[in-house]
């Protein structure tokens, strides 16, 4: 790992949990250089719904090469660009009964956020926007300004002004509506809180702890925001792209955002990134928002690809299905280890395990590494471990994976009642 230490910037981060070098990989499974297997729960942070490699992308993007399609064009017509655009239309919002501009952004999702809030702040012609606690929209500046992890909220790279934070549905317990405060704060006229242009929000909040809005908290915010001419914008970056079941992670609320940011898994493995907005609010000047990789090609062959997977109710229904089983096998050991007091949530197959004892999950995850199972940890304290497996992972490989993460739990316990016990002798 020399070269890495030597020649890569202090800020690399997940090759610090993961401290291997990885060589090949295929459906959930990655290997290092010494031929050890890793199951993956982590999917390049929701970037590979589809797992690693997958075969039909792989032949797409390779007959795509051979051909000599074009590789980059900026925001020039290309044939593969037609491609995506028909397909993603015709499988993915036509049946959904959805009418949305497509703009391609940056190739993350951060540019999307950033296209989003711009965008927003131009149409109304107001700058405030509302984001809502423990929400993470990347770390570029506007993006940043709306993610409320203060790890990343340092004075010197972050502009605090015209953004107000409002607490997530469940923020401050169950029995309490959190959209009563906003709806008070816009009917008084001395709170403080200016007439947003937007409110952007995840519906399940990934990186935040695995926190998820409830159907009807999601349809009043709606309701709330059109009445108030309030934009709606949704951050399905990591949670759409079929994470929760449906290939929106709104749908099952019945919303209709004015605007949708998609990256992640939507290149199928590769950097793409786009805005879906309401056809009215696209008052874009030709060239007013630009960027020199909006619209990777070869994202827009593998994306094309993996659309297949949407021609039908197969896979949405194999995830509710997985989802549920991984869920149950979660809370069968949160009951086993009492002492924990660890809970359970999450949607589809984004699931959350939290474990409040300070420190904790750092430890499970660090067994589990160790074990053979690559898996990652959320939450503002990072004491939430965060489920995120390929949606095609197979159910014997998520039993495999999810009985890695007991046992780490028991190692870790029985290494923490040693120490204990050496205390007293």
């Amino acid at each position: 790992m020399r070269v890495f230490e030597n020649y890569e910037s202090r800020v690399r981060g997940y090759i610090r949990a993961f401290p291997v070098i990885f060589e090949k990989a295929e459906g959930a499974v990655l290997t290092d250089t010494m031929g050890k297997e890793y199951i993956d729960f982590f999917a390049g942070a929701g970037t590979l719904n589809y797992g690693h490699n997958n075969e039909s992308v792989c032949n797409a993007l390779m007959k795509h090469i051979q051909d000599k399609g074009v590789i980059h064009g900026l925001d020039m017509a290309t044939t593969a660009k037609q491609r995506f655009l028909e397909t993603f239309v015709s499988t993915i919002l036509e049946p959904r009964n959805l009418q949305y501009k497509i703009q391609f952004t940056g190739p993350t999702g951060t540019n999307a956020v950033e296209s989003a809030l711009k965008l927003a702040r131009m149409v109304k012609g107001r700058s405030n926007v509302v984001a809502f606690t423990n929400g993470y929209h990347g770390l570029s500046m506007g993006a940043l300004a709306v993610t409320g992890n203060a790890f990343y909220r340092d004075e010197a790279h972050i502009s605090r002004s015209d953004v107000s934070f409002l607490p997530f549905d469940g923020y401050m317990g169950p029995d309490i509506n959190t959209l009563d405060l906003f709806t008070k704060l816009l009917t008084d006229n001395s709170s403080g809180l200016d007439l947003p242009a937007a409110v952007i929000l995840e519906t399940v909040q990934a990186e935040g702890g695995v926190n998820v809005a409830r159907p009807e908290w999601l349809a009043e915010l709606a309701d709330i925001c059109h009445e108030w001419d309030i934009l709606l914008i949704v951050d399905d970056i990591q949670v759409g792209n079929g994470r929760t079941g449906d290939f929106f992670s709104f749908e099952k609320s019945g919303i209709k955002p004015d605007m949708v940011i998609l990256s992640k898994a939507i290149g199928g493995g590769l950097p793409l990134s786009l805005l879906l907005v309401r056809p009215d609010l696209d008052q874009w000047k030709p060239g007013e928002h630009t960027g020199t990789f909006r619209g990777n090609n070869l994202a827009f062959v593998a994306a094309t690809e993996a659309f297949r997977f949407w021609e039908n109710n197969d896979l949405s229904d194999a995830i509710k299905y997985k989802g549920g089983f991984m869920d149950n096998r979660l809370e069968q050991i949160a009951e086993k280890y009492p002492s924990l007091e660890a809970s359970v949530r999450g949607r589809g197959m984004i699931l959350g395990l939290e474990i409040p004892e300070n420190g904790f999950a750092k430890e499970v995850s660090t067994t589990c590494f160790e074990k053979g199972l690559v898996i990652e940890r959320a939450g503002a304290d990072g004491q939430v471990l965060k489920f995120l497996p390929p949606l095609v992972t197979p159910e014997e490989t998520l039993d495999k994976g999810i009985s890695i993460v007991e046992e780490a739990i028991d190692d870790v316990l029985k290494q923490k009642e040693k120490k204990l016990t050496g205390l007293f002798e």
